[in-house]
């Protein structure tokens, strides 16, 4: 039986203090309701699992993963940890340094500098989602007094749900429950952001001279999950970009060799979405790549998918959710994710049958309406001195402003 609570305290509540709900959720693993780590971990081990906390950008997820008949008991485990932890001073300096080590890591990969270049660029510096990592000294400044205000402040009844998948005794996990969160105060309600992006065209430039290989971002404003044009969007994307046989990958991977890993997806969050296309180019081939991936959405514009290619690609999708809720574990993150969107309960029931109903005169329409090429924001990690001649030449990009940016 998978145990997992999902509360929603994640960086979109750390204010400027960025990785602080990080910190905080390492240091949970760190004691609980009278007992230490290792005590903790040995509780886990004891009913056949091993106990995760994770912290993310819209919440921090306590699980484990058991052997059956231990579901009531992984039940008090995972509330004594999101509820009544200790969060010790001694283990504050252990946990900023691991983090610290993860930051310089993240920093020296030319993918995270795209990242943080598109989130500040789309939603502002200033903006959760634009403050993507903090700088090193930040992070080592943080105090347990800011650990555990972010704690008590933050988590909350109101903002959790307790999921509990696979086989296990109804009755006995249900008294666990009520008996472990009973007395959880309410706390606040999730927090509501606005999202608005800062709108395009526009091109961003992050200088890495000399480097082989050109890092890509191209983004557009996308449908919010569960809006009409959310399942025909997602079958678009998938066929464009988003799998493994879409039409980018055949073109630049595979007849091309201008990349190995182009990928496009939708990222969804409570009250926005966000298209992007992501690649890792050849630096000499960064304009030819832009060029084909250009044609690529145009195709998608002006030409009917054909009927074949269409039921390929919704078949695809249709099976891949099949395939990918397969275990408890995922099952419960699928759930999660309907929840965090605010979906409909019969969300996942629906999902298959709508993919499966999208037409190629949606398909088209969604390219129109998705991908405007006019209002485009494309963020270049690479060296400039070659790569800018390359942007230049496309048509595309000939008069979009460009700025360079230094991350971080």
């Amino acid at each position: 039986a998978v145990v997992s609570l999902r509360v929603r305290a994640g960086a979109v509540d750390e204010g400027d203090a960025v990785w602080l709900s990080e910190v905080t959720g390492a240091l949970m693993k760190e004691g609980a309701a009278g007992k230490t780590a290792a005590d903790l971990a040995a509780a886990a081990a004891g009913m056949g699992g091993q106990l995760a906390v994770s912290a993310g950008m819209q919440s921090t997820s306590v699980g484990v993963n058991v052997l059956s008949e231990y579901a009531p008991a992984a039940v008090a485990l995972v509330s004594d940890v999101a509820i009544r932890p200790t969060l010790p001073a001694s283990e504050l300096a252990r946990v900023k340094a691991n983090l610290g080590r993860q930051l310089s890591v993240a920093l020296s990969q030319p993918g995270t500098l795209a990242d943080v270049a598109l989130g500040r660029t789309i939603y502002g510096a200033n903006h959760p989602y634009g403050r993507i990592i903090p700088s090193a000294a930040q992070l080592q400044g943080y105090t347990i007094a800011q650990v555990k205000a972010f704690h008590a402040g933050q988590f909350g009844a109101k903002r959790a749900h307790l999921y509990v998948a696979g086989r296990f005794d109804a009755a006995a996990v249900k008294a666990a429950i009520d008996k472990a969160f009973a007395g959880w105060a309410a706390g606040p309600d999730p927090v509501g952001l606005q999202s608005p992006h800062q709108p395009g065209p526009r091109i961003v430039l992050v200088d890495r001279p000399g480097a082989p290989q050109t890092t890509l971002r191209l983004s557009f404003d996308a449908n919010r999950a569960g809006t009409q044009a959310d399942i025909p969007q997602r079958v678009t994307n998938a066929l464009l970009g988003g799998a493994f046989s879409s039409r980018i990958t055949r073109n630049i991977r595979e007849d091309k060799g201008y990349t190995y890993s182009p990928d496009s997806d939708v990222e969804f969050t409570p009250e926005q979405a966000l298209w992007t296309f992501q690649a890792d180019v050849t630096t000499e081939h960064t304009g030819d790549s832009l060029k084909e991936v250009f044609t690529e959405i145009r195709r998608m514009q002006t030409e009917p998918v054909p009927a074949e290619e269409a039921k390929g690609i919704r078949t695809y999708l249709a099976g891949l959710f099949a395939i990918s809720n397969s275990t408890s574990g995922a099952v419960v993150g699928t759930l999660a994710t309907r929840d965090l969107l605010g979906l409909p309960g019969d969300w996942t029931e629906r999902y298959v049958p709508a993919v499966l109903a999208v037409t190629p005169e949606q398909m088209m329409a969604s390219a129109n309406a998705g991908y405007p090429l006019g209002k485009l924001t494309l963020v270049v990690v690479g060296d400039l001195k070659t790569v800018v001649p390359q942007l230049k030449a496309q048509p595309e990009l000939a008069n979009v402003p460009m700025t360079t940016m230094t991350v971080p």
